[in-house]
């Protein structure tokens, strides 16, 4: 995508970015099970701003990231925050490099599928590296990596993808 103005850039990434800092700190929906934790619409600002460029889901995932460090969220989830730089900027360039993806749902729907899965591949990664050094919390190990972590993260990820493809479609007129 092509922006009027470095200005006007600048403003989406620190709308987006503002956001990705604000929700993990506000938003009253939140559920933590370590090293699970779903923050409605956490998501929302990193798909924005992967459907506009990669320089600004690289800004937006770091804003996010230290949005969860302010909220006091336990280390592993800001791991797993910046673990997002992966399938997000992933995403980005896709969109980047093919951006009709935006203007028809079955590439949408195939896009949101395939980087679900990614995202949800690499917060497991993260989570098992992360307690391979670190004390695993209490419970089945399978359950909370791969049940909690990997199929919560894969819906998550879904649900907040498609949030993200309602809020674009209705702001795309003016970005």
């Amino acid at each position: 995508m092509t922006f009027r103005t470095k200005q006007h850039f600048l403003t989406l990434t620190a709308l987006l970015t503002a956001l990705a800092i604000i929700i993990p700190l506000v938003i009253p929906i939140k559920l933590i099970i370590p090293p699970a934790s779903y923050t409605l619409a956490s998501h929302v600002p990193i798909f924005l701003a992967m459907f506009l460029s990669p320089l600004m889901t690289f800004f937006v995932i770091i804003g996010s990231t230290f949005g969860f460090l302010v909220a006091g969220y336990p280390f592993v989830v800001l791991l797993r925050a910046l673990s997002h730089l992966g399938f997000a900027l992933l995403g980005a360039f896709y969109v980047k490099k093919f951006p009709k993806v935006l203007d028809s749902s079955k590439k949408m729907l195939a896009l949101n599928l395939v980087l679900a899965l990614i995202h949800a591949l690499g917060e497991v990664m993260v989570c098992m590296v992360f307690y391979s050094v670190t004390v695993f919390p209490q419970g089945n190990a399978f359950y909370l990596l791969f049940c909690l972590v990997g199929l919560g993260t894969f819906i998550y990820s879904i649900v907040d993808f498609y949030l993200a493809q309602v809020i674009f479609k209705g702001l795309r007129r003016i970005v």
